[in-house]
């Protein structure tokens, strides 16, 4: 692969316990009693030197070809780093909105962490990722390459849970799909820097009266 190339991936990412914190396999998480109805079961669209996974496995993604299979080990620091115990801080329980308790996920404005204990009006809070300090360890297969610039596009939606039609039009892809401005942003920089030929992303939103029915 090449940086910049289209690709879907299956994988299974696994710590050295054996644990699965990550997959791609609806019938894999199912017998392995991990399911969730609110995830989706699907190969990943990603970008290949987009930053959309850890840099190990996209440095592992960059030696392969689509159809092959292999199991990459992620050491930390090629990973989600190691852990900073400075990031674990005790917060005044009066900022919390509500009731926290052990091993629940917490936001304080760009940083998310996940209670550690509660004492005495005081909540300890480690702001580390989960899998900080973590050697990882994946098996991912390339599935297909993503060719041709609307194709491409539809993709970069597709990343973002959204779907629409898109038209390329003299250097320009038009848009049809309604999305909040932070992932209109997001969208547009990942199509600029990696769809070739297209130097403008528009969004087209079209409302109709039954827009309004169907949410009373």
């Amino acid at each position: 692969m090449e940086r910049g190339d289209f690709i879907r991936i299956e994988y299974v990412g696994r710590l050295e316990s054996g644990e699965i914190f990550d997959l791609t396999d609806e019938e894999l998480a199912k017998r392995e009693k991990i399911f969730n109805s609110n995830m989706k079961y699907a190969p990943a669209p990603i970008v290949v030197g987009a930053g959309l996974v850890v840099p190990g496995l996209e440095k592992a993604l960059l030696e392969m070809k689509v159809g092959e299979k292999r199991d990459v080990i992620v050491k930390p620091d090629d990973a989600f780093g190691q852990r900073n115990p400075s990031l674990v801080r005790t917060v005044q329980g009066k900022l919390f909105t509500h009731v926290p308790v052990p091993g629940q996920l917490v936001d304080f404005g760009n940083l998310r962490g996940r209670v550690q204990s509660v004492s005495g009006g005081r909540v300890r809070v480690d702001f580390n990722h989960p899998l900080a300090g973590k050697t990882l360890k994946y098996h991912v297969f390339i599935k297909d390459k993503i060719d041709g610039s609307t194709e491409q596009v539809k993709t970069v939606l597709d990343m973002f849970g959204a779907t629409g039609d898109v038209e390329i039009d003299d250097k320009a892809a038009n848009v049809h799909a309604r999305l909040p401005p932070q992932a209109k942003e997001k969208v547009s920089k990942l199509v600029l820097e990696n769809v070739k030929g297209v130097e403008k992303v528009n969004f087209v939103e079209t409302f109709s009266k039954n827009d309004d029915k169907s949410k009373s």
